[in-house]
């Protein structure tokens, strides 16, 4: 018990560092984009919180460094890993072959199923509803797609040899979605299931995943210590009082009243 209250603690405390501290060498520069509620965001007093900023503020505490969050466009974390400007990216990141030949990666802490959103006059035509499958999905083949590029929003419809229009943001393709500008776009389920409360009428939520991917922690390549250090701090999320727990208790109403179906379980299990 003491170990949840200490580290709930440390959990609803973020820590905001001034420009002072920017050059201290212990200081561990976590980046995410903040644009992705529940796992990451800020709150309305421009706050950085969520679930992967608790994450980052717990991994913190393991190493006994202080945590500055860098709110990073996702397009960008790879290069400021690869430029030094962050340290680790905490920031939902699936693992993929392609991320793997520019950084290096932790073992898995949470798995995203990989869901759609869907044009309802497209879904209408179709005969698509939120129980169809992927097959029924890919079964059409002037589907279109939209997505953003390195994300799997692109990778995964391309993977299948289906053409994909690019949109510059996630607002923009849900946008382009719900106009009927294009047909589906894969996300994971947050942003999906948001971007469905915002267009109930224009647009619809179809469950079956495409995948689920496996979501890393992500270091410079050749940062050994540091990802050991991660793989390690993972390695206890799973126990007793453990980290999944700890977030299941501040967290699963939250992700109960956003999917309307699942709480942190639907992300920690494969």
């Amino acid at each position: 018990m003491k170990k949840i209250l200490f580290l709930m603690t440390i959990l609803l405390t973020v820590v905001i560092l001034s420009s002072c501290q920017e050059n201290d060498e212990n200081i561990l520069r976590v980046g995410m984009d903040l644009s992705y509620p529940p796992f990451e965001t800020v709150s309305t007093s421009n706050v950085p919180e969520g679930i992967s900023v608790d994450i980052a503020m717990a991994f913190g505490e393991f190493l006994g460094r202080p945590v500055e969050i860098v709110n990073t466009d996702f397009g960008s974390l790879i290069t400021n890993l690869q430029s030094g400007g962050i340290d680790i990216a905490i920031a939902s990141m699936s693992i993929t072959d392609a991320r793997k030949l520019q950084v290096d990666f932790s073992e898995p802490y949470f798995y995203f199923k990989i869901i759609s959103l869907v044009n309802k006059d497209f879904a209408m035509a179709n005969n698509l509803t939120e129980d169809s499958t992927i097959e029924d999905l890919l079964a059409i083949e002037n589907a279109r797609y939209v997505g953003i590029a390195t994300q799997v929003s692109s990778s995964i419809p391309e993977s299948y040899g289906k053409s994909v229009i690019q949109a510059t943001d996630l607002g923009t393709a849900v946008e382009s979605v719900a106009q009927g500008t294009s047909d589906i776009l894969l996300m994971s389920a947050n942003p999906v299931v948001d971007g469905n409360k915002a267009n109930p009428d224009d647009t619809i939520v179809v469950w079956d995943s495409f995948v689920s991917s496996p979501i890393g922690m992500a270091t410079q390549k050749g940062n050994t210590e540091l990802i050991a250090s991660a793989n390690e701090f993972i390695a206890t999320f799973s126990e007793p009082d453990g980290l999944y727990e700890i977030l299941a208790l501040k967290w699963d109403a939250i992700l109960l009243e956003n999917l309307g179906r699942f709480g942190l379980s639907f992300y920690t299990n494969e």
